[in-house]
C-alpha cells in the first residue's frame, strides 16, 4: 500500500524533479483494517448501533426487468467505454449472481455510517431485493406511512415503528394496483400520483389512483410524456406552497410535452459559435431547451412551463420562502473538460434558463442569458432532496435543504441565506457511508424524523430513520424575504403577456442584481417586440441597454434585417468603461447576434475585429476566452500569435483546453512557428486525464485544426505531426520544474506575517496554483478540476497557517466529504478510493484523484471489511518544486478569492 501512495504522490510531481522527491517523500503510514478513532474535534461521528430489523419478505415475487446501463439519477459513468467516435455501445447488464456475504445482501449496517454530532440512525428495513427491489422514490401518507417504488417493479407501503419501539415492528405490505416503476412520488389531495420513467404499463407520463375509505382506486394516466425511456426522463413531484398545484421535473431526454402557457420564452437556441465537439455522443442530438419544471393542477389538465435548461435534476424543493431549489448534475464523462460543470444547488427560478446543451456546448455561468448556481457541491449523482422543515432537528437543520448524492454514498445539509435577489449557501457532509447509494428522503408527520431511502440501479436497498438526540448549539434565526427577493417575485407575475408589464419591468433592466435583471428580461421577452423593440436600440443606460439588447436579439425570430441597428446600439458601449460581468455580456451579446442574426459581412467583421482586438487579453480570463472566441469567428488574423501563447501558458488544464478548442477554427495570422507551438501542445496534453470523452475530444481538437490546412502547410511542420507524446506525469506549465526542497511547515511559517502584507504577485500566484497540479482537482473562483473541494472559500475558514499545513500534511486532517474507503478483500487485497459508481454488486472506486476516469470494481460480495483511509487522496510533496516566493505568491492567491486587487497584491 505505501508503494500505492508513493506512487500518486510522484505522479503530482513533475519529471524531472522526481528523483529528488523521491528521497523527500515521506513514508506514508500503513493502514490498519479497523475504523481509526475520530478526532476530538470532529463534528461527525459512527451511527449508533441499533438492533437490525428482521427481514420482511411479500408473498409474491416481482420478475424485474433488466437494467440500462446508466445511473438510476442520471450518471453515466458506469457506461462502457469506447475508442470511437458517436454513441458508445452499452454494457449488457451484469448477471445477478446470488450470495450470501452480508454487504451484498443487507443495507449498509448503521455502524459504518457517519452522521453530524447530536444525531442518531436506525436501520429500519433491509428490503429483500430478489422480492422487493430496489426503492428509489419515497413519498408520506396523510396518516404518516410511507409509500415507495422500485426503480423497476411495485410499490410498497411502510409502517415504521414509533420512536423507541423495537425495529423488527417495521411492517411493509406491497400496494396491488398497476403503478410501480416510479421516480417521483406523491401523496396528496386524497390520491398517490406517480411518474413513470419507462415503458412499463402506458409508458412514461404521470399516473394517478385516488384513494376512496382507505383504497387505491384505479391507476389513470394523466399526462403522457413523450420521447423514449430512459434514466434522463421525468423525475421528482412535489406540492406546490400554497397546496394547490403540483410541481415535477424532468431530465434533458424528455422532450417538452404540450403546455397551455409558460413562464420560459420559447425562442431557446443553442447559441453557440462553433460546432460541437461530440466526445462520445451521448445525447448528441438533444437540443435545447434541455431539462424542464411544469405545474399542474391536481387532475392533470392545465400544465405551465416554469423553467428550462438543466440537465438531470432528479428531486425538487420548495423553501419557505416560496422559491423553488432543485440538484443538478453535468455529464461524468466531460470532467476534466472546460465546459465541465460541478454537481450544484440551484434555485429554480420562474422563466429560468441553466444553461445545459449537449456535449460541449453547455453554457459557462458568466453568461448571463442563464442562471448561475447557489453552491457548486462538486463531483456526485444528485437523487432526492427535502427542507427539513418539520423536523424535530436543531434550528440550523430544519431551515437546512438536505440533498442526496447516490454514487458517493452522502446525504448533504445545505444552509441557505438570502443574498441580494436570491440565495447564497454552504454545505457539509450530514450523513454517509461507502457505499451508501441514497436515493429519497421525506421528514416524518408524526415523529418529525428524516426518514432516508437507499437503493437503485439493483443496489442493495434499505429504509434508515435519522433522529436527533444531542444538544442544540444552533443559532440559527429565522429569516424574512428581503425587499430584492419580493421585486424578483413581482417580476416574475409578469412572465406572461401583458400589457403592464414593459413600465413595471424596464425600471429594472438596468439593476445591480443579476436575478432581478434576469427576470425583469424574461417579462420584456414575453411582450410582442414591435412595442419595445426601438425602445431597446435607444436605450442609454449601458446595464440597460445590454439586457435590452440580449432580450431583442433572442426575440427577434432571426430577423437578419436588424443586424445592423443591434450592432450600432452595441458598438455605442465601450469595453473599457464597463467592469465585471458587463464586460462578459457585451461580448455574449455579439456572440447572440451572430448565432441569432447570421453572419455579419466581411466589412463588418472588420470594423469588429478593429473594436475589438485590442481589449485581449483581458484580466478576466473568461472574458479573455470569450474574446478570443468571437475574434476567431470575425477572422481576425491578430488574434492567432496572442492567443497561442495560452494554449501552453495557461494555469489550468481546462483553460488550456477552451484556448486550443477556439483556435481549431482560425484560419489567417498562422506562422510555421506557431502552428508548431500549437501542435506540440497536443502531446503535452496527452497526459492530461479526465472523463471518458476526454481523449475523444482533444482528438477532434486536433482532427478540426488539421482540416483548416493545406498539404503542404502540414509538410512544414510534419516532424510535431508525426511525433509521439512521452507518457509521463500531467504538468500543467511547459516551463521545467525542478525539485527545490522539501519544504517543512516550520521553515515556512517564519515567513507568513511579513511575507504576506504586500508586494506579492498575482499572475505568479495563479500560475503556481497550476504548476503546483492544485487545479487538476480543485476549482478556484469557478476554474479548475471538481474531483477535490471547492477551495474558493479557504480565505474565511482558514488562517495562513492552517492552510499552508493543509497543504505541506495533507493527512492530518481530512475531509469528510473528500476522504477515501479502504476496502479488504476476501483474498487478502485491499483497494482504497472513494466509490464514484454502482451497478448492482459492483462499486466502481476511484483510487487516484488525477485520473477521476480510472477505476477499479470492487465485487460488495467479496468485501469483508470496510474502514475510512487515513491517508489523504491529494499527495504531499506538491510544493517540492516551488520557490519560497512562489509558495507565498500561491498563499496570497487563495488567501484573496482569487482577487488580483487585494492589499497582499499591492506595492
Amino acid at each position: 500500500m505505501n508503494r500505492l501512495i508513493t506512487a500518486v504522490i510522484l505522479a503530482s510531481v513533475p519529471a524531472l524533479a522526481q528523483e529528488e522527491a523521491k528521497k523527500a517523500i515521506p513514508a506514508a503510514p500503513p493502514i490498519e483494517v479497523k475504523r481509526a478513532a475520530a478526532p476530538a474535534t470532529e463534528v461527525m461521528k459512527p451511527a449508533e448501533v441499533v438492533k437490525k430489523p428482521e427481514v420482511k419478505k411479500a408473498a409474491e415475487v416481482v420478475k424485474k426487468p433488466e437494467v440500462p446501463a446508466v445511473n438510476p439519477k442520471g450518471g453515466d459513468q458506469g457506461k462502457a467505454k469506447g475508442k470511437g467516435k458517436g454513441k458508445a455501445k452499452e454494457e449488457k447488464p451484469q448477471e445477478v449472481v446470488a450470495d450470501p456475504s452480508p454487504m451484498a445482501s443487507e443495507a449498509t449496517p448503521i455502524s459504518a455510517i457517519k452522521i453530524a454530532k447530536g444525531f442518531k440512525v436506525e436501520l429500519l428495513y433491509s428490503v429483500p431485493k430478489e422480492v422487493e427491489g430496489s426503492w428509489v422514490a419515497m413519498t408520506q401518507d396523510d396518516e404518516g406511512r410511507m409509500i415507495v417504488s422500485d426503480q423497476y417493479g411495485s410499490l410498497y407501503r411502510v409502517t415504521p415503528p414509533g420512536l423507541g419501539g423495537s425495529q423488527g415492528e417495521t411492517k411493509v405490505e406491497k400496494i396491488d394496483i398497476d403503478l410501480g416503476h416510479c421516480q417521483g412520488l406523491l401523496y396528496a389531495f386524497d390520491a398517490l400520483y406517480g411518474i413513470v420513467n419507462d415503458d412499463a404499463y402506458t409508458g412514461r407520463g404521470l399516473y394517478r389512483s385516488k384513494v376512496v375509505d382507505g383504497k387505491f382506486q384505479k391507476v389513470e394516466m394523466l399526462k403522457e410524456f413523450p420521447g423514449k425511456a430512459g434514466e434522463h426522463g421525468p423525475h421528482g413531484l412535489v406540492l406546490s406552497p400554497d397546496g394547490q398545484s403540483i410541481y415535477c421535473v424532468s431530465g434533458n431526454q424528455t422532450p417538452v410535452p404540450p403546455m397551455d402557457s409558460s413562464r420560459v420564452p420559447q425562442h431557446w437556441e443553442e447559441d453557440q459559435l462553433f460546432p460541437m465537439l461530440l466526445g462520445r455522443g451521448f445525447m448528441r442530438d438533444v437540443n435545447a431547451p434541455g431539462g424542464w419544471v411544469a405545474k399542474t393542477d391536481p387532475d392533470g389538465k392545465t400544465w405551465e412551463l416554469i423553467n428550462t435548461g438543466t440537465r438531470n435534476t432528479y428531486d425538487i424543493a420548495f423553501h419557505k420562502d416560496g422559491a423553488l431549489f432543485g440538484f443538478d448534475a453535468d455529464m461524468e464523462w466531460d470532467t476534466g473538460m472546460p465546459w465541465y460543470r460541478p454537481t450544484r444547488v440551484c434555485m429554480m427560478q420562474s422563466g429560468g434558463e441553466f444553461g445545459w446543451r449537449t456535449c460541449s456546448k453547455k453554457w459557462p455561468v458568466r453568461w448571463e442569458d442563464s442562471l448561475p448556481p447557489v453552491v457548486d457541491i462538486g463531483p456526485g449523482s444528485p437523487t432526492g432532496v427535502v427542507f427539513g422543515y418539520g423536523a424535530k432537528f436543531p434550528k440550523k437543520y430544519q431551515d437546512a435543504l438536505f440533498i442526496c448524492d447516490w454514487s458517493y454514498g452522502k446525504v448533504h445539509a445545505v444552509h441557505l441565506e438570502p443574498k441580494g435577489a436570491g440565495y447564497t449557501g454552504t454545505f457539509e457532509e450530514f450523513m454517509s457511508a461507502s457505499p451508501l447509494p441514497v436515493t429519497d428522503m421525506v421528514v416524518g408527520k408524526k415523529d418529525g424524523a428524516l426518514y432516508v431511502s437507499v437503493g437503485g440501479r439493483k443496489t442493495q436497498s434499505g429504509l434508515y430513520r435519522v433522529t436527533f438526540d444531542g444538544k442544540d448549539e444552533s443559532k440559527a434565526k429565522d429569516s424574512k424575504p428581503s425587499d430584492l427577493h419580493l421585486l424578483r417575485e413581482r417580476l416574475e407575475s409578469y412572465h406572461r403577456k401583458d400589457p403592464k408589464a414593459l413600465d413595471e419591468a424596464w425600471a429594472y433592466l438596468g439593476h445591480e442584481d443579476r436575478l432581478i435583471r434576469f427576470a425583469a428580461r424574461i417579462a420584456v421577452e414575453h411582450q410582442p417586440v414591435k412595442g419595445w423593440q426601438e425602445k431597446a436600440l435607444q436605450e442609454r443606460n449601458p446595464r440597460a441597454s445590454l439586457t435590452a439588447l440580449m432580450a431583442l436579439i433572442r426575440s427577434a425570430k432571426g430577423d437578419k434585417a436588424l443586424q445592423p441597428k443591434v450592432l450600432d446600439s452595441l458598438n455605442r458601449i465601450e469595453l473599457a468603461n464597463l467592469t465585471g460581468i458587463d464586460r462578459v455580456t457585451l461580448i455574449r451579446n455579439y456572440m447572440l447576434c451572430f448565432t441569432r442574426l447570421g453572419e455579419p459581412d466581411e466589412k463588418t467583421k472588420k470594423a469588429l475585429t478593429g473594436r475589438l482586438g485590442s481589449y485581449f487579453p483581458a484580466a478576466d480570463t473568461g472574458l479573455s476566452r470569450d474574446l478570443a472566441e468571437v475574434l476567431v469567428y470575425l477572422g481576425d488574423s491578430t488574434i492567432v500569435p496572442k492567443a497561442v501563447p495560452y494554449v501552453s501558458s495557461s494555469p489550468t488544464q481546462e483553460e488550456q483546453i477552451d484556448y486550443a478548442r477556439i483556435l481549431r477554427f482560425a484560419k489567417g495570422g498562422w506562422t510555421k512557428a506557431l502552428r508548431e507551438d500549437y501542435f506540440r501542445w497536443f502531446l503535452h496534453a496527452a497526459n492530461y486525464k479526465g472523463g471518458a470523452s476526454f481523449q475523444l475530444f482533444i482528438d477532434e481538437i486536433k482532427t478540426n485544426a488539421l482540416s483548416t490546412m493545406t498539404d503542404a502547410e502540414k509538410a512544414e511542420i510534419k516532424e510535431v505531426l508525426d511525433a509521439k507524446p512521452e507518457v509521463k506525469a500531467p504538468s500543467f506549465t511547459l516551463r521545467p520544474m525542478q525539485f527545490v526542497k522539501a519544504w517543512t511547515l516550520e521553515e515556512l511559517s517564519k515567513s507568513l506575517g511579513v511575507g504576506l502584507e504586500g508586494n506579492r504577485n498575482f499572475t505568479n500566484g495563479r500560475n503556481m496554483f497550476g504548476a503546483a497540479t492544485c487545479f487538476a482537482c480543485h476549482r478556484f473562483n469557478g476554474e479548475g478540476g471538481a474531483v477535490g473541494p471547492d477551495l474558493t472559500s479557504v480565505a474565511g475558514k482558514f488562517s495562513p497557517r492552517d492552510l499552508l499545513e493543509s497543504i505541506v500534511n495533507p493527512s492530518k486532517e481530512i475531509s469528510d466529504q473528500y476522504g477515501s474507503t479502504v476496502f479488504t478483500m476476501k483474498d487478502g487485497s485491499i483497494v482504497s478510493g472513494r466509490i464514484a459508481n454502482m451497478k448492482e454488486n459492483i462499486m466502481m472506486v476511484c483510487t487516484n484523484m488525477m485520473d477521476p476516469n480510472n477505476f477499479t470494481n470492487v465485487d460488495a460480495r467479496k468485501v469483508v471489511k470496510t474502514e475510512e483511509s487515513k491517508v489523504s487522496m491529494m499527495p504531499p510533496g506538491l510544493l517540492y518544486t516551488l520557490k519560497e516566493d512562489d509558495i507565498l505568491d500561491l498563499l496570497a492567491y487563495l488567501l484573496s478569492k482569487g482577487n488580483p486587487d487585494d492589499p497582499m497584491f499591492h506595492k
